[in-house]
């Protein structure tokens, strides 16, 4: 199991409004020194955008649940997903999402090195990340919250441990 988060470059689009027009967007590189360096985090990864209970739970819910994490000492809440920039600006637009920042890895670079990337050929989703979710100072991996059943074409998609009341929780107790 690794301690630290992998060191990674996110290809990221960021707003800006001087280039005017219906696209006021560039490509921005952020790198995980960016995410983590010197800030405590609280990550959850989840398998696409537009999905199921992704969309009516995972991420509603860390959304819902910001201002705990922040009262709990937490810089920031990161949701991962192997889906490429567009794909998360637009589901961010859809769920309303205000405070959880929604980091696209697109080629799942992020999710191999952390030794989540599986195959979801059974569904027509190809390489995706297993559902975890992670709590991160200063780029260390304190506490892991891993769905049970790791493996390529899983016949469940598990959501028990990953939420973010479990890690609300955790954070309360430490």
């Amino acid at each position: 199991m690794i301690t630290n988060v992998p060191h990674v470059v996110f290809k990221t689009r960021i707003r800006n409004e001087a280039l005017g027009g219906p696209n006021p967007f560039e490509w921005k590189d952020v790198t995980t020194d960016d995410l983590f360096k010197d800030k405590n985090v609280v990550v959850f990864s989840l398998p696409g955008a537009f999905t199921p209970t992704c969309s009516t739970s995972h991420l509603p819910r860390y959304e819902e649940l910001y201002e705990e994490f922040k009262g709990q000492g937490i810089d920031a809440v990161i949701c991962i997903s192997v889906n490429d920039a567009f794909v998360m600006f637009q589901w961010g637009k859809s769920q309303n999402a205000q405070n959880v920042f929604l980091l696209p890895d697109g080629n799942g670079d992020f999710t191999r090195q952390m030794g989540m990337l599986v195959k979801k050929d059974n569904l027509g989703f190809g390489m995706r990340s297993w559902r975890y979710a992670m709590h991160v100072e200063n780029g260390e991996i304190k506490k892991m919250f891993s769905e049970a059943g790791y493996q390529d074409n899983a016949p469940e998609d598990p959501f028990e441990v990953s939420d973010a009341d479990t890690v609300l929780n955790y954070l309360k107790a430490r």
